[in-house]
């Protein structure tokens, strides 16, 4: 289920309360989905961490003159506890990670929605978050009772979901381009390899780094974050951006600037084009993209409009979404 998809399904089992588990590759975002899912629903969440979790860290036996009582844990939304009464969701994050008594511990607070007998407040949802046994990441089997107490969605990511939340969160243009050439290296995951592309290294590994280490060591960085064969085709893309003409001399002759044919350039050129347009030069930026072939005039435009919305309403981009409208619908 590709992400756009998977935030709605979230949503609409949040507010009905049933409890899910989401499970995918490494890396894909399926915890920041979560974490979206709950903000645009205006919930609180609780998140923990499975794999660093003990059976106590669910609640501490004392004595009593009765026998024994628990003392629970801080984090737990108990009921009646200050700021649970409006419900929220409870994430267990890598849960597949976790061993055999600690999923016991979540298939009875999801079924019994209790904890040591003490009630979950009312409005909360568990949402689990987990890598598959076949990725090699760690995951153990789940337990059969606890998937009977739950929906599992498979996340798959998906090249227009994933460039979408990274324009809108400004990750580098220049990956963003990189992977619109080549989206098999969005999340190309191989157990066998010990370094792996996944969108969460290119934003977290590449994005965030690129520019600030030296250029003699990106290849090097890059290789630890993405893995070698990602890197090397990333270092290679990025000699050809640096090497582009400069995208604010092209939108002063956008009739006459050279127009170039490969395919790489072209990408790099529209990412960069894209980065540059306002409401002010839309005009230039539709007459030198239109120019192009039509699918990099597409990507240019659909890139420029997905950062700043407001070029939509541009007399230039109606004019260009009535020529192009072939290829967008």
């Amino acid at each position: 289920m590709r992400a756009s998809l998977l935030k709605s399904t979230l949503q609409a089992l949040i507010t009905a309360g049933r409890s899910v588990a989401i499970e995918g590759a490494p890396g894909g975002g399926k915890t920041t989905i979560v974490h979206e899912v709950a903000e645009s629903l205006g919930l609180p969440i609780v998140e923990r961490h499975m794999p660093t979790m003990l059976v106590e860290d669910f609640g501490i036996p004392y004595p009593t003159d009765n026998g024994f009582e628990y003392k629970l844990p801080d984090w737990f939304p108990l009921k009646g506890k200050p700021g649970t009464e409006n419900g929220g969701v409870l994430l267990f994050d890598d849960r597949n990670q976790a061993n055999a008594d600690l999923q016991k511990v979540l298939a009875n607070i999801q079924q019994a929605r209790t904890l040591h007998g003490k009630p979950l407040a009312d409005g909360w949802t568990v949402v689990s978050t987990g890598n598959r046994q076949s990725d090699r990441a760690g995951a153990n089997r789940v337990l059969s009772h606890l998937r009977n107490r739950e929906t599992v969605l498979e996340f798959e990511t998906h090249l227009d979901d994933s460039t979408s939340w990274m324009i809108e969160h400004d990750v580098r243009p220049e990956v963003i381009a990189f992977i619109r050439f080549r989206p098999n290296l969005l999340h190309d995951f191989d157990p066998q390899r010990d370094v792996n592309p996944t969108p969460r290294s290119w934003v977290e590994g590449v994005s965030a780094i690129l520019g600030k280490v030296p250029a003699e060591a990106e290849y090097e960085c890059f290789k630890g974050a993405i893995g070698e064969g990602a890197a090397a085709e990333f270092v290679g893309f990025m000699r050809i951006y640096r090497k582009l003409p400069n995208p604010d001399a092209i939108l002063m002759n956008p009739d006459t600037a050279d127009v170039p044919t490969d395919p790489a350039t072209l990408y790099a050129l529209s990412g960069a084009i894209a980065e540059r347009a306002t409401e002010g030069n839309m005009e230039r930026v539709v007459t030198y993209t239109g120019r192009m072939p039509a699918e990099f005039s597409v990507l240019s435009i659909s890139y420029a409009v997905r950062k700043t919305p407001g070029l939509a309403n541009t007399q230039a981009f109606t004019s260009w979404a009535v020529k192009h409208q072939d290829v967008l619908f």
